[in-house]
């Protein structure tokens, strides 16, 4: 009688084990996504105070793709990097330049989009060129961190830089004349220059070679990484940016396109796996 409660026990046991270990399947961790929603269209909110734009719906796509709930996470700029660092997100995917100081913090996916630098000057300003902004006397306005900041670090020198948080803040600054220019990429220019026609105008910064965005996960991680390689592989194949660029961005697309601009998601197989 005891050897057959013991043997019933025993299987009982089993049963909840393989049944505990059926449900741990069935129930993976979301896929936590770390963004500054504050770069419209690709990270933004929409009328409703959720996450919105092409880098969500591109998130979005990743996590039916590998089957698995996505998360995003409303992160300030300095927060991205950290957020990985300490595990509180498995991705950041922010417009974010893949560039070997941060390499040596994170892992970077193969470029997904790439973007140049321009300027939007006051129209009280004058300059004619991006050098014209290089001189004592002239204030630009950059966004802390951002490849802007860096440039105008080593190519204007001689002007003061007035270092902001957010973009918002750096276009307030040259629409409302307290900074000569504010350094961006281009789209976020144009957009500005559009918005502020009566104060403002755009220059385009020639001989660059296009910054190269990734998106980035955990040092080490190399199986959430392929994953994601693999996918940006599979949405460009399947027309994916297309989409993207028609629900998003298809009045800048004709912009860029009458003007000579690359254009964000022209990646060809020279460009892509390189830094920028």
């Amino acid at each position: 009688m005891k050897k057959r409660i013991c043997r019933l026990l025993v299987l009982l046991f089993l049963l909840l084990a393989v049944g505990g270990c059926g449900k741990e399947e069935k129930s993976e961790e979301p896929l936590v996504v770390a963004m500054e929603l504050a770069y419209p269209p690709f990270e933004m909110k929409d009328e409703a105070g959720e996450p919105a734009g092409v880098s969500v719906d591109l998130m979005k796509a990743f996590g039916e793709y590998v089957g698995r709930e996505v998360k995003i996470e409303n992160t300030a700029w300095d927060g991205l990097i950290p957020s990985l660092q300490t595990g509180t997100a498995d991705l950041v995917i922010s417009s974010m330049t893949i560039r070997p100081d941060r390499e040596e913090q994170v892992d970077f996916s193969d470029p997904y989009a790439n973007a140049l630098l321009a300027v939007l000057v006051n129209k009280n300003t004058e300059a004619a060129s991006v050098e014209d902004l290089n001189k004592a006397g002239k204030k630009l306005a950059v966004k802390s961190g951002s490849t802007g900041h860096l440039y105008a670090q080593s190519n204007l020198t001689e002007a003061e830089l007035i270092v902001l948080p957010d973009e918002s803040a750096c276009v307030t600054e040259v629409a409302q004349g307290r900074a000569d220019g504010f350094i961006y990429d281009q789209l976020t220019i144009y957009r500005n220059w559009q918005n502020h026609l009566d104060t403002t105008n755009a220059i385009f910064i020639p001989f660059q070679e296009p910054e190269k965005w990734g998106i980035a996960v955990r040092k080490g991680n190399s199986e959430l990484l392929e994953q994601v390689n693999a996918f940006l592989k599979e949405f460009r194949e399947e027309g994916g940016y297309d989409k993207l660029v028609e629900t998003y961005l298809s009045e800048e697309k004709e912009a860029f396109d009458t003007l000579g601009f690359q254009w964000f998601f022209d990646l060809d197989d020279e460009t892509d796996g390189e830094e920028g």
